[in-house]
């Protein structure tokens, strides 16, 4: 899969945003510089789901994935589907979707790297922070066992959780291929220029990224303590 998809990857959630406003959300973050969109409804009918699915379509020309739902990415045509380690498994998922489908994992601990299936395209870490929009999810990473995750990985990394624009450098510095927002932008007040702050911000660090000399130390996972 190219990395380059996976640079700004904007979460449509409608835990976050009423369901009818995700359209003109989704537009926003394509206005913004966003490379790829996902949506997210847990609670959504498969109905009402191909239903906001078909509405963001119509309104932004991204490839689209869907969260959890891989019978509405292929009913919608979608671009691919995400699931996290309690959902589908990858094995059936991918079977579903064909070879020709995205489909990204969800990685909340540094032991699910040992396990990931064949089928993959990419990992969504996290969260690396404590995350708004997330409350019953797994503890904050951090940046170093991010940057142990992208050292272990054999799959392109999306960095998700409670990231900002002052985040972004040091998300970056780790190696991941992108960074997932939800709230940084579903919450700004502008959403288009909060995209375009953070597209700015992951290309500017992109390019550090690829001057910066000094190596950078990643850290063993035995040097790494939580709370």
């Amino acid at each position: 899969m190219h990395a380059a998809l996976l640079r700004l990857y904007v979460v449509l959630d409608a835990g976050t945003t009423s369901p009818t406003a995700l359209p003109a959300l989704a537009r926003a973050a394509e206005d913004g510089g966003a490379t790829l969109l996902q949506l997210r409804d847990k609670h959504a009918t498969a109905r009402t789901l191909l239903a906001t699915v078909r509405a963001i379509r119509r309104a932004s020309t991204l490839p689209l994935i869907i969260n959890d739902r891989v019978d509405v990415a292929i009913a919608a045509d979608a671009d691919g589907a995400h699931v996290g380690q309690e959902d589908l498994p990858v094995e059936a998922a991918r079977t579903l979707l064909g070879a020709h489908r995205l489909l990204g994992l969800s990685i909340t601990q540094l032991t699910q790297l040992d396990d990931v299936p064949a089928g993959v395209d990419h990992l969504g870490v996290g969260p690396v922070f404590v995350s708004a929009t997330k409350q019953d999810g797994a503890p904050a990473l951090g940046i170093d066992a991010l940057a142990v995750c992208v050292a272990r990985a054999r799959h392109p990394i999306v960095a998700i959780g409670g990231i900002t624009c002052a985040h972004v450098p040091a998300v970056m510095a780790t190696g991941v291929s992108g960074i997932a927002v939800v709230g940084a932008v579903a919450h700004a007040r502008d959403s288009m220029r909060a995209t375009r702050a953070l597209r700015d911000a992951i290309d500017h660090a992109r390019v550090v990224r690829a001057t910066h000399t000094t190596v950078r130390h990643t850290p063993h996972v035995a040097d790494i303590t939580r709370p």
